[in-house]
């Protein structure tokens, strides 16, 4: 079965990405031989409608099943009509992510798990560039799948404490993968040099 695999580099062993459409790699694995593909996503810098893009390109290419950390709404709505379904994986390489799904571990998605526009804030928006996924830098993306789910209110008084405590422990753990991620990715980078 040929799946792809959200990647922050072009291997088995990268970094799996927590973003669907704004990734930087998708990595198109044959699950009976781990023969793969990295593709660079073409969607990427897209100014607006990423996640369509991104969802077409790959149902294009032959996915029959899509490993991510986070799909947002556009993207679920593109892969639900083309009948590739959505598995979440919460934080690894492309590799485990792989063993993972064959092993009928990944959750599926019944649903976008992450809002619209989520993945477009690293962007050198605000004077800092690192915006955390609250959609106010550019959509860049710079490659390293740092969008974080706002809160799920907009408002504290909207949440219960223990809801709100909730929400924050949820976003401490992806910025925690996310944080694994980043610091193997720059270690590769680093022995590369």
């Amino acid at each position: 079965m040929k799946i792809v695999v959200t990647a922050n580099g072009s291997d088995l062993d990268a970094p799996a990405s927590a973003v669907f459409g704004r990734c930087p790699t998708y990595v198109f694995v044959d699950t009976e031989t781990m023969q793969f593909e990295a593709v660079e996503n073409p969607a990427m810098g897209a100014p607006g409608g990423a996640g369509i893009q991104a969802a077409q390109f790959v149902a294009e290419r032959g996915a029959q099943a899509v490993v991510t950390g986070n799909v947002g709404p556009n993207s679920f709505s593109v892969l639900q009509a083309a009948n590739v379904p959505v598995y979440l994986f919460g934080g690894g390489t492309v590799r485990q992510a792989v063993e993972a799904y064959k092993a009928g571990q990944l959750p599926t998605a019944g649903s976008a798990s992450a809002p619209a526009h989520a993945g477009m804030g690293m962007g050198r928006g605000s004077g800092r560039g690192m915006e955390m996924g609250r959609g106010r830098g550019m959509g860049r993306g710079m490659g390293v799948g740092m969008a974080v789910p706002p809160t799920p209110a907009a408002s504290p008084a909207a949440l219960s404490r223990e809801e709100e405590i909730a929400a924050l422990k949820q976003q401490a753990g992806e910025l925690r993968k996310q944080l694994v991620g980043l610091m193997a990715r720059l270690d590769g980078l680093e022995k590369e040099g």
